[in-house]
């Protein structure tokens, strides 16, 4: 190998353009490499002017890999996940040929599967990867999730949130992650509403990351090649529909069976603290009809009545061998005097007359394909596998593809299934090998039923299987693949001979059975069919028969039902679905409502007996199955798209909410029935949800923050009431009330003042607690409405929350009354998690940190000295004088009011600049407060701290034009006048600015209020609070003779009082000490040091502490 002369590639004698390494010619590959080794000179692996030999192998390897990554780098990702691991697993085995690689992901149960495919004509990296079931839960939010204190009948308009729980979150970041590295998804989930519902979930979750990815969905009923190979080539959209109406079932199932479980457990409990002191009364919408259909059959034994019958019986034995018994055919009488008569006539003559003699051919029908819910029956009945350990273990057959998919509603193979291979595959057996092979040179003929979902053939084996260790696995795969192999075979053919004979005008009838050929009984053993003899009969012959008899009996009661008999009747009246069968009567046993016999027969419990009576007393048909068959029934149109979801849902809300109202009207009924089957004496329950709502959280308002309901609730001590959103603890509004009220109730009527309407709220105070300004008992809003009222009880109104956003349920997040969810439909009421944003419906507030802050009791503020009145800023809304309050509704006793708070909205910023604002010690706007006692001051305006807790003792008079300080302790009051940026006072261009923000922060112009030489002067000094303040201080009618700056020269000042420097300029920095305490003109020009005074009686010479007038 050398170097050419123009320096771009390199060529040997041996390399040929026709072979190719990675799909390129292999003289291009090599040129690369070439290439890339000559920009790396530092590598020194071959000298530029000398012909060079090396491995021709290794340097062949480099450019396959090299080559294998230049494709790798420009394939399209596609993104498939399946249902299950094992699915994934399998699929990718399948599409790769076995040539697939494995990586883990964040989930340690869900691994990836890596290969390159051929998909949208072109080379993809195809990644496959699973779920574990459904991958989003549903729940209530806030406070609805607690058993206690909380209405069941809320439950029906709760808002409902779908989010993926911790266990799943590594699962959903493995999506999350690939999602990125995507540009297709293919949805590979099981081909049912459940999978269908699934696949939204993933969608949901990958378009969260990546909105325009292509969405498509895989269909396939078994996991073969041919199959997924076909479901590939076959991609389309997924439905919609499907995922709606699974959707719906879901709220429905959680609204319903939370509100029932909830009432029945938490009254139960109580009534019958012995029996059910710690177990949980659940209620499902499937499973009361289930167990409604056991009860119905113990009743039916219970009531049973048997009743006698006599009948006759001919007996002919004709040797000791043959023996014919002929059967009357009036079957049975049950007047014995008439049988009795029959007989005596029968036995005056007892010739027998052959009247007549049929033979005919006789067939036993050949199974017809197996669906669900007739392998439950079956393998319940034939194998004595239960039907959950039979799906369970059909489940685990189909995910190692050994089977179709086991829940499908099909009993007819699809004309585009070729059967051949799959019998062809079963004729390895020993067992059953011979008659498979027998079948094919026959050739097949499948029965066909009358059923179709359109989405999955009858199960059927799709391999063979000679290595199941487990005994059950091996017993139901055996059993689908004898089934699988009688269907496609022949009927048992047989002749069938009837003889009826007459004596004395009595007939009888006899009949013989003689198999001819037994066909695909050879291979099904779960059925039988023996041979009958009968005797050579020709019609008109006669004969005396041995015997002529009557026999007595009596009618029996039916049976208890079994589980194949439950499974029948929840398929006719619609109660589930074939998927979800074994669930329902697996909860009835777990919640031992129902339990099992020796015998397999289903046995109900007293809890059980007890409930459906209680609830058939109230004339409620929660245990029959018209309910749950009617919702059943509107899903299917749900899914074929002739029914709105939302019309269902909000249809089947209300018609249960209407059966549970009734349900706890009557409540005591069930007590009365559960009553007969303990032996316990029953307890009186007190009503678990009053009148006054307290525990029942009677809705007060809507939240201003989130939109859920304002509850009125007690405290856990049972001490005190309060206000609190159902949010919580994502939203936690809230208002305390303090322990000064007794009890608390919400009013019919509404609140004119307020805009959002609210309740009127009526108080009972502890005796005098608010005397003379209120009564004991109180009827008032707390909207706000009434600053007054809500001052002296220290609440304040609730205000809107800023949303937050390190909210973990703030995605995926689904609510009862979204105009539009994730799922597509509408539900019950607004969005916990969107309506943050939305327009507040009450103007109704709480304190917003939680827990709250429990007000104290309400002291008036005492004066205080240390005053300080700011005039206006720069940085902060001001608020003008207070105007006269407004009365609340239907408040009669508003002059007996202490004193007036102003309501919370700031208005627009004065013009007038001689408007002020006054500012207590927290530099906080001060609150303008009138006295409303009886008194010398009766009418008088204040100022006092706005905080409720933790506040300044500032009190200020309103008409005091200036406040006199009592000490030198008491620190010096100004006031702080309404600026205008831009324009200071004197007229000048630019503004005066602070050192906060690199000296851009406007600076606050302030009037010195403290008597002394200053006092009315004006200066500059930072605007924030006096925690936060810099240390900014500037006369404004400085011009640099004294103060706080200094010069610093004609290019640069610092202070007032630079040379060259115009006053107010950004680069004109003043320094000096705040809190109006830098030098005066006069102090500076006298050098006078002021004598300190008395606070008190303002005499010189001694203090406040010490006056000789304080005693």
């Amino acid at each position: 190998m050398k170097r050419t002369n123009d320096n771009k590639y390199w060529k040997t004698e041996k390399a040929s353009k026709h072979c190719h390494l990675g799909g390129k010619p292999i003289h291009l590959v090599l040129a690369r490499a070439c290439e890339v080794m000559l920009l790396f000179p530092r590598l020194k692996l071959f000298p530029r002017s000398k012909q060079v030999q090396f491995n021709v192998v290794v340097f062949t390897r480099c450019c396959e890999t090299y080559a294998k990554l230049a494709n790798t780098c420009k394939m399209v990702q596609v993104l498939n996940v399946a249902e299950k691991n094992d699915a994934a697993k399998n699929i990718a085995e399948l599409l790769s040929r076995g040539r697939m690689n494995r990586r883990e992901g964040r989930s340690k149960f869900n691994k990836i599967y890596e290969f390159e495919h051929n998909l949208f004509n072109q080379a993809v990296k195809m990644v496959v990867t699973s779920v574990s079931g459904h991958l989003l839960s549903s729940d209530f939010v806030g406070n609805y999730k607690k058993w206690q204190g909380i209405n069941p009948v809320a439950l029906f308009e709760a808002p409902i949130h779908k989010f993926c729980s911790e266990d799943y979150q590594n699962i959903k970041r493995t999506l999350e992650d690939e999602t990125k590295k995507s540009k297709y998804l293919i949805i590979w989930t099981d081909c049912d509403r459940e999978g269908e519902n699934i696949g939204y979930e993933i969608i949901q979750v990958c378009q969260a990351i990546k909105p325009n990815i292509g969405v498509f969905r895989a269909k396939f009923s078994e996991i073969t090649y041919q199959s997924v190979a076909r479901a590939l080539q076959n991609l389309g959209p997924p439905n919609k529909n499907v995922s709606d109406a699974v959707d719906v079932r879901i709220e429905l199932d959680l609204r319903i069976g939370a509100a029932f479980t909830r009432f029945q457990t938490l009254r139960l409990q109580k009534v019958f603290p012995n029996s059910l002191g710690q177990s949980m009364i659940s209620y499902g919408s499937c499973q009361f009809p289930t167990l409604g259909f056991i009860v119905e059959r113990y009743r039916a034994i219970e009531d049973f009545v048997d009743e006698k019958f006599w009948k006759l019986k001919v007996v002919w034995e004709l040797n000791e061998e043959e023996r014919v018994e002929f059967l009357w055919k009036r079957h049975h009488l049950f007047n014995q005097t008439v049988v009795q008569i029959l007989l005596e006539k029968c036995l005056e003559n007892p010739e027998a007359d052959i009247v007549k003699v049929q033979t005919k051919n006789k067939s036993k029908w050949r199974p017809l394909p197996l669906d669900t819910v007739e392998l439950e029956k079956l393998a319940s009945r034939k194998l004595r596998i239960n039907a959950k350990e039979t799906m369970k273990i059909a489940e685990k057959l189909y995910t190692q593809g050994y089977i179709s998919y086991p829940r499908t509603e099909t009993n007819i193979f699809p004309k585009e299934l070729d059967l051949n291979p799959l019998v062809q595959c079963q004729t390895v057996d020993p067992s059953w090998g011979g008659f498979a092979q027998r079948v094919l040179d026959e050739g097949l003929n499948p029965r066909q039923g009358k059923k179709s979902d359109q989405a999955h053939p009858p199960i059927h084996p799709t391999k063979y299987a000679g290595n199941l260790a487990n005994e059950n696995e091996r017993k139901l795969y055996e059993f689908i693949v004898r089934h699988f192999l009688a269907c496609v075979s022949k009927d048992a053919q047989g002749y069938e001979t009837v003889a009826e004979i007459q004596i004395q005008e009595e007939g009888f009838v006899a009949s013989g059975l003689q198999i001819v050929a037994r066909n695909y009984l050879e291979v099904y053993p779960y059925e039988r069919w023996s041979d009958r003899s009968l005797p050579l009969l020709n019609q008109g012959e006669q004969f005396t028969p041995t015997s002529i008899t009557m026999e007595e009996g009596a009618t029996c009661a039916p049976q208890l039902l079994s589980e194949a008999d439950l499974i029948s009747l929840m398929e006719k009246h619609g109660i589930g679905t074939d998927a979800t069968h074994a669930d329902h009567i697996e909860t009835i046993k777990a919640r031992q409502y129902a339990g099992v016999q020796a015998d397999g027969r289903f046995l109900p419990c007293s809890l059980g007996m007890g409930l459906v009576q209680g609830y058939d007393a109230m004339g409620i048909a929660l245990s029959k199955p018209n309910l749950r068959a009617e919702l059943e029934a509107d899903l299917k149109r749900v899914c074929d798209g002739e029914r709105s979801p939302n019309e269902v849902l909000r249809e089947q809300i209300d018609r249960y909410r209407q059966v549970f109202v009734q349900a706890m009207e009557q409540v005591t009924k069930i007590d009365e029935a559960l009553s007969t089957f303990f032996d316990e004496e029953r307890q009186e329950a007190p009503a678990p949800y009053p009148d006054a709502g307290l525990d029942g959280n009677t809705s007060y308002c809507k939240c201003p923050s989130c939109n859920l309901d304002i509850t009125l609730r007690r405290k856990k001590d049972n001490n005190g009431f309060f206000f609190s959103c159902m949010g919580y603890p994502q939203c936690k509004n809230a208002i305390w009330l303090p322990t000064t009220v007794q009890q608390v109730e919400i009013d019919a009527q509404t609140c004119t003042a307020c805009p959002s309407h609210p309740p009127l709220v009526r108080f009972k105070f502890n005796p005098g607690a608010y005397a003379p300004f209120y009564p004991d008992t109180h009827r008032c809003c707390i909207g706000g409405c009434d600053p007054n009222f809500m001052e002296l009880l220290g609440i304040r109104p609730l205000v809107s929350q800023p949303r937050n956003q390190n909210n973990p349920q703030s995605n995926n997040t689904r609510t009862a009354n979204e105009s539009r969810n994730s799922s597509g439909y509408a539900s019950g009421s607004q969005s916990f998690a969107s309506s943050a944003n939305s327009t507040r419906s009450s103007g109704v507030g709480v304190t917003t940190s939680i827990p709250p802050p429990r007000p104290q009791a309400q002291h008036r503020p005492a004066t205080s000295s240390n005053t300080r009145i700011v005039s206006g800023s720069s940085n902060r809304n001001t608020r003008p004088p207070a105007p006269p309050a407004a009365p609340a509704a239907n408040q009669s006793n508003a002059s007996s009011q202490p004193y007036f708070r102003q309501p919370m909205p700031l208005p627009q910023r004065p013009e007038n600049n001689s408007d002020t604002v006054i500012v207590c010690n927290c530099s906080q706007d001060a609150m303008l407060l009138t006295v409303r006692k009886e008194g010398p001051n009766t009418g008088r305006q204040f100022y006092k701290c706005a905080k409720q807790q933790d506040g300044c003792n500032f009190f200020l008079w309103a008409d005091t034009p200036a406040p006199v300080p009592s000490s030198s302790e008491a620190g010096e009051a100004t006031f702080r006048q309404p600026a205008v940026r831009n324009q200071p006072p004197d007229g000048g261009d630019s503004e005066t600015c602070c050192y906060c923000d690199g000296g851009r922060e406007p600076a606050t112009i302030r009037t010195t209020q403290k008597p002394g030489p200053n006092c009315g002067r004006q200066f500059y000094c930072c605007g924030k609070p006096r925690e936060v303040q810099c240390k900014f201080f500037e006369w404004v009618d400085d011009n640099g003779a004294s103060g706080g700056g200094f010069d610093q020269g004609p290019q640069e000042a610092f202070g007032r009082g630079g040379a060259g420097s115009s006053r107010g300029t950004i680069s004109s920095r003043g320094r000096g000490r705040g809190r109006g305490r830098g030098s005066s003109n006069e102090s500076s020009a006298t050098g006078e040091r002021k004598t300190r005074k008395c606070g008190n009686c303002g005499q010189e010479g001694h203090t406040r502490n010490r006056c000789p007038d304080i005693e």
